[in-house]
C-alpha cells in the first residue's frame, strides 16, 4: 500500500514536500517514483529512486525538485522548490518492485498511491 500526503496549494515561488508512506512489501528492494497528471493531459514521471539512491528526473523539475527516501522508515519524500502554476497536478507515487533502473513510463509501475492534488497559483 502507498499513502502520498503534503499536497495543498502554495503561490509560485514556495516549497511544498510531498511524502508517500509504504507498507505491506519490501520497501528496501524497490524502485519507488513520483509521477504527477494535470488536467486532460498525460501522467507523466517526475523523479524516481533506485534502492540504493541513484536518482532520476525529468528534464522540467531538474534542479527544482529532490526526490529521496528513507528505507528504514519505508517512505519516499518530493521536495519541491520554486514551485511554478505548471507544476498544479495530482502528484503520485509509484512502486517497482524489481530494481532493473528507473522508467519514466507510467505504464510500467503496478503499483500507485491515491495521490494527493498540488495547486500553485500565481
Amino acid at each position: 500500500q502507498l499513502q502520498a500526503s503534503g499536497g495543498g496549494l502554495v503561490q509560485a515561488g514556495g516549497s511544498m514536500r510531498l511524502s508517500c508512506a509504504a507498507s505491506g512489501f519490501t520497501f528496501s528492494m524497490s524502485v519507488m517514483a513520483w509521477f504527477r497528471q494535470a488536467p486532460e493531459k498525460e501522467r507523466e514521471f517526475v523523479a524516481g529512486i533506485r534502492r540504493h539512491g541513484n536518482t532520476a528526473y525529468a528534464d522540467s523539475v531538474k534542479d527544482q525538485f529532490t526526490i529521496s527516501r528513507d528505507n528504514a522508515k519505508n517512505t519516499v519524500e518530493l521536495q519541491m522548490n520554486s514551485l511554478k502554476p505548471e507544476d498544479t497536478a495530482v502528484y503520485y507515487c509509484a512502486r517497482d518492485p524489481v530494481d532493473r533502473g528507473i522508467y519514466r513510463e507510467h505504464t510500467h509501475y503496478g503499483y500507485w498511491g491515491q495521490g494527493t492534488q498540488v495547486t500553485v497559483s500565481s
